[in-house]
């Protein structure tokens, strides 16, 4: 079995990379990755001492696809992946979508070509502005829950929010480019036959992952305050109640082995929701709670001036993929933290290396 996977030196490209490597047997993986990130270079490294290859290409070229080997499968770990993208000043419009939106149907195409099955890791951020933000919340444990009794908006409940949830804009430029990735990828399987899941992933966290907020929440903090970087809590009321689910790469990895050895199986629904759910959630303070017990007292500065897009609670219900494909992740919260500060501990200038 040939599979590709794009953004293969990111955090989560690459761990699928060595997870798919040391699981599925007689499988040649193949990477592609633009290497614009920092940090990039040392996942290529690592990956190839385990014998997988990563040519450096960028997706939104055609012709950078065209070279690539047959695969069997496409694992699209490729993105921009900030819900500021595109309005933040640091890339334009345009950029986010011809990354996030033109190179996954440049992949569809290589898809097409080859009769190679496509695997979209897609977001929580799909998911409808305005009634999450809405949400009828509360203080509980230092952390924004739902509160037990109100009126809520339909597929959501404190078990999370479900596949069946609205997606109608705004979902930010960055979800709008996911969610049309999504039902394009759903139009080539049903026009060319092709198979293709779709995982709405909650936050993705762990060791190695690069220390930018907009890459990963739960590694920022813990990295920043283990290097006794500034922090802030922003928006809401300022003292880092909001709230979201966590996951590690590899439970990922786990169902997309069953999605690959699956095929073309349209008893299944197409898209899932891939979370921790609400047992993996925490917020900003309970983080900060946790990293005082850990490495000492830092001073958090506060500001509840709203930023764009930012939501009090955001936690996935993963009860689908436990009911389709018996999958539930196997690592807890705590374990990813714990995962992330021994990688802290022994990387003491990480936010510096991925800057």
């Amino acid at each position: 079995m040939k599979i590709l996977i794009t953004g293969a030196c990111g955090f989560v490209g690459s761990s699928l990379a060595t997870a798919l490597a040391e699981s599925l047997e007689h499988v040649q993986i193949t990477g592609i990755d633009n290497l614009g990130r920092p940090g990039s270079d040392r996942n290529r490294t690592r990956l190839k001492s385990l014998g997988i290859p990563v040519m450096h290409g960028d997706i939104r070229l055609p012709s950078d696809l065209a070279g690539m080997p047959d695969a069997d499968w496409v694992l699209d770990c490729a993105a921009n992946p900030s819900v500021l993208a595109g309005v933040d000043g640091k890339a334009s419009a345009r950029q986010l979508i011809e990354h996030n939106l033109g190179g996954t149907v440049n992949l569809l195409e290589f898809c097409r070509e080859r009769r190679a099955g496509f695997i979209l890791l897609s977001t929580s951020r799909v998911y409808s502005i305005p009634p999450l933000a809405a949400l009828p919340v509360a203080v509980r444990n230092g952390a924004f829950t739902i509160e037990p009794n109100a009126t809520l908006p339909p597929a959501i409940g404190p078990a999370g929010i479900t596949e069946a949830f609205s997606t109608q804009a705004p979902v930010s430029l960055y979800g709008s480019t996911k969610i049309a990735s999504e039902q394009l990828a759903q139009e080539y399987a049903e026009c060319f036959d092709l198979p293709v899941w779709i995982n709405r992933c909650g936050v993705l966290a762990g060791a190695g992952q690069f220390g930018r907020a907009d890459q990963g929440i739960f590694a920022f903090w813990l990295h920043s305050w283990r290097e006794k970087r500034a922090l802030k809590y922003i928006g809401f009321d300022g003292q880092g109640h909001q709230t979201r689910d966590c996951l590690h790469p590899r439970d990922v990895a786990s169902l997309v082995i069953q999605q690959i050895l699956a095929g073309a199986d349209r008893a299944r629904p197409t898209v899932t929701n891939v979370s921790g759910g609400a047992p993996s959630a925490r917020s900003l303070r309970q983080l900060s709670d946790w990293c005082e017990a850990r490495w000492g007292a830092l001073p958090v500065d506060s500001d509840p001036v709203p930023r764009a897009f930012d939501l009090p609670w955001v936690v996935l219900n993963s009860a689908q993929a436990q009911a389709h494909w018996k999958w539930q992740p196997s690592i807890s919260t705590d374990q990813i933290l714990e995962e992330i500060a021994s990688f802290a501990d022994s990387e003491s200038d990480w936010i510096a290396t991925c800057q």
